[in-house]
């Protein structure tokens, strides 16, 4: 009826920019507009009366205004700002540039997957977890006890630097034998940097950093658990726990409790096909409440891992001996780290990790025992002019490695010489606005390495956006070095299935980078949030230090590099929402890793030339979730032995998929599902003459090459480094999450 109905406009923003296509409607009712390009929108002939006006568009946190329209106030108009929400890609993060900030302002590019990307595909480890991430891949390194690395963009495990909540505590033996027991309900969220960040992190960071940020006490849950177990009787337990010591002190704790003991040889090889664990991580944070809330925070772990992998009827007391093959492998590790901001006027905070390692091994009857303490310290100052936004600091990092192999062990004299390194360094970085849209960073760094001499490592960022944001271009360049251990990062070198063999002092590996990243968002009328994410990348090495299998099959070679090495490729990433709940995660990475010496060039071992990653998620109208979640590998050179050896020179294509039911009620929420649907595995023959893992019956001639005989015609030995996916075949998995807030 006229003079009866009223008019709702305004305009809907996210930090001044527009928001075009918003939902803005009346609950309840049919009334409702979408916002134009300049994020205008009108509701006509309203009837008078009181409503909730509701303000949606994926992506961004949902606002809901309550208004009455009477003949004294016909006409409202408002005004929302609205806020991204934790999915998008305003993100904060912290990883680029060591301070928080919008991942929509990083002039690095950061990719963020939050505990809910992991959520919809749970694994008792963050290393299993990183599998469907698009250009990351958890690589095994062994067939028999399943250690493994995580390689970035085709580059191998040492390359990448595992941080947690920013700290540089994953040590070279962390690298292959630590990547396990963070409790899973703890983590808030992962942020990776791809390509060198040896600028900020020094050394390790140069194929890229993994950056796990757990929770704070402060927004944690005060009470979490999740258990689930699978079919194969792998059972896994996270307990989360807040509490307070006094007023100004909040205190988080995480145990995880990890327990395989249930050996299975369904490829039927005689070795098991999955590594037996028992694994314990208690985990603890504190967070100090202190005056104008300056920062101090203190975390501490600690893990004990018992693994054991070999023929099926393996027992502890065959431990080191020759009977029976297996490995075992005890791991005890500590860890302590924290941040404290100084009572200063300027914004100075010191940074502070320390961690042990003690490694007690056996691969059949080679011992392997090693000892790894690393103490870091950090001094940063923050301070903001004009324009710049400076970072700069001061670092010292202390290693210290004994084992009992010819890295520090001289047997033939009976002298031990443990290596000790001292990496005092400085850095300075300035991150310049030389616009509202465009930004320049600049860094440098000088390491001195006491066993190397020094080091200076730059790096270059520039970063423009369009005025709403939703077109992002950043160009980025840099440099990398790393001092190669090949006893804490190469499994090979210690199983002693093959000798190693060291060509001249190994030199520190050097890489050049450069990489070119494009940001797309998109709104469409059907509330549909799509965004790209498109990186192509360049990595030159300089030196790099691989190891060697083809050479001769006996041996593991290690060498500097006499010649070039290179990785470049092109990723993308897909992400997609739609209001009625349904979202699609999914990525490619293209790439050629090549190594080139005495003008042949090669393909990288192990390296796969095209990897794809999925995750789609749909909630049905009963609150029913069902995740299915994937990956997809090209094929990978794989280390022959020999001429003679019949095994394929490559993988084939494969695919591991999984799919899960979620269902919540209240504070309770179950799950279940199954993993590997297609019951992908490797073939039988991965590990090579596994019925003689002792080479009892390998006959050798002088030069120590394998001879062929009957009983080996294609000149084999025992070796289990012809590995590219896990053994572990299709099974189902039921748990259960239990959360107090």
């Amino acid at each position: 009826m006229i003079g009866q109905e009223g008019r709702i406009s305004g305009v809907v923003k996210s930090e001044g920019a527009p928001i075009e296509f918003a939902n803005v409607g009346v609950l309840g009712t049919t009334y409702g507009s979408v916002t134009d390009v300049d994020g205008n929108f009108t509701i006509k002939q309203l009837p008078f009366g009181m409503y909730t006006l509701v303000v949606s568009v994926i992506g961004y946190e949902k606002i809901q205004e309550s208004i009455t329209l009477t003949s004294d106030k016909p006409n409202l108009s408002f005004s929302f700002d609205l806020v991204a929400s934790i999915n998008t890609l305003d993100d904060v993060v912290v990883s680029g540039t060591l301070k928080e900030v919008s991942r929509l302002d990083s002039p690095v590019p950061v990719e963020v997957y939050t505990k809910n990307f992991f959520k919809a595909n749970p694994t008792p480890s963050i290393f299993e977890s990183l599998q469907n991430v698009n250009g990351v891949r958890p690589q095994l390194n062994c067939n028999v006890c399943n250690t493994g690395d995580i390689h970035i963009n085709g580059l191998e495990g040492p390359y990448t630097m595992v941080l947690l909540d920013g700290m540089p505590i994953v040590s070279g033996l962390a690298t292959v034998y630590g990547l396990t027991g963070i409790p899973q309900s703890l983590i808030e969220r992962v942020e990776i940097v791809k390509g060198p960040a040896s600028t900020l992190y020094g050394s390790e960071a140069v194929g890229g950093l993994i950056n796990i940020i757990t929770k704070k006490p402060s927004s944690a849950p005060q009470t979490s658990v999740d258990v689930f177990a699978t079919g194969w009787g792998e059972v896994n337990t996270d307990l989360g726990l807040k509490y307070r010591l006094g007023n100004k002190v909040q205190s988080l704790l995480g145990i995880n409790y990890f327990n395989y003991q249930n050996p299975i040889d369904n490829n039927g090889d005689n070795f098991t096909d999955l590594t037996l664990q028992n694994r314990l991580s208690i985990f603890n944070k504190i967070n100090v409440q202190r005056k104008d809330n300056r920062v101090f925070s203190l975390a501490a772990r600690y893990v004990y891992e018992d693994r054991w992998g070999g023929e099926m009827d393996w027992l502890t007391e065959n431990r080191g001996g020759t009977d029976v093959y297996g490995e075992s492998i005890y791991t005890s590790r500590w860890e302590t780290f924290g941040i404290y901001e100084l009572p200063t006027t300027e914004k100075l905070n010191f940074q502070f990790s320390a961690n042990g390692h003690v490694q007690d091994s056996f691969y059949g009857d080679t011992n392997y025992d090693a000892d790894q303490y690393v103490a870091f310290g950090q001094l940063t100052w923050h301070k903001a002019s004009g324009i710049h936004d400076f970072v700069s600091g001061a670092v010292y990092r202390y290693t210290y490695y004994d084992d009992n192999t010819p890295a520090t062990f001289d047997g033939a004299n009976g002298n031990n010489n443990p290596s000790i390194t001292h990496l005092p360094g400085l850095f300075v970085q300035d991150e310049i606005s030389l616009t509202d849209r465009k930004k320049l960073l600049i860094g440098m760094r000088y390491d001195y390495n006491s066993l190397h001499g020094g080091i200076i490592t730059p790096r270059v960022n520039y970063k423009w956006n369009s005025p709403d944001k939703k077109n992002i271009l950043r160009l980025s360049a840099g440099n990398g070095y790393r001092v190669a251990n090949v006893f804490t990062e190469d499994h090979a070198a210690l199983t002693g299935a093959r000798t190693v063999e060291f060509e001249g002092e190994l030199n520190p590996e050097t890489s050049w980078n450069a990489n070119i990243n494009f940001v797309k968002k998109m709104y469409t009328q059907k509330s549909t949030y799509i965004g790209l994410d498109l990186t192509a990348f360049y990595t030159y090495f300089t030196n790099r230090i691989l190891p060697d299998y083809e050479t001769d099959p006996n041996k593991i070679i290690y060498a500097n590099l006499e010649g070039s090495s290179v990785s470049k490729g092109v990723s993308l990433n897909v992400d997609a929402a739609w209001e009625s709940g349904l979202t699609i995660n999914g990525g490619v990475t293209v790439m050629d890793v090549t190594v080139e010496e005495d003008g042949e060039k090669r393909r990288q071992i192990l390296t796969e030339s095209v990897q794809g990653v999925w995750s789609v998620g749909y909630t049905l109208n009963n609150g029913l979730k069902i995740d299915y979640t994937g990956n997809l590998y090209g094929p990978m050179r794989l280390p022959l032995l020999g001429e003679l050896d019949d095994r394929p020179a490559e993988s084939p294509w494969f695919s591991i998929q999984n799919i899960q039911l979620t269902k919540a009620f209240g504070q309770w929420e179950i799950y279940g599902g199954v993993k590997n649907l297609l019951n992908f595995t490797p073939d039988a023959n991965s590990i090579a003459r596994a019925f003689d893992p002792f080479d009892r019956n390998v006959q050798f001639n002088s030069n120590g090459q394998v001879v062929p005989t009957p009983d080996n015609p294609n000149a084999l030995t025992f070796d289990p480094s012809y590995v590219y996916a896990s053994n572990q075949g299709i099974r189902g998995f039921l748990g259960i999450r239990f959360t107090v807030r």
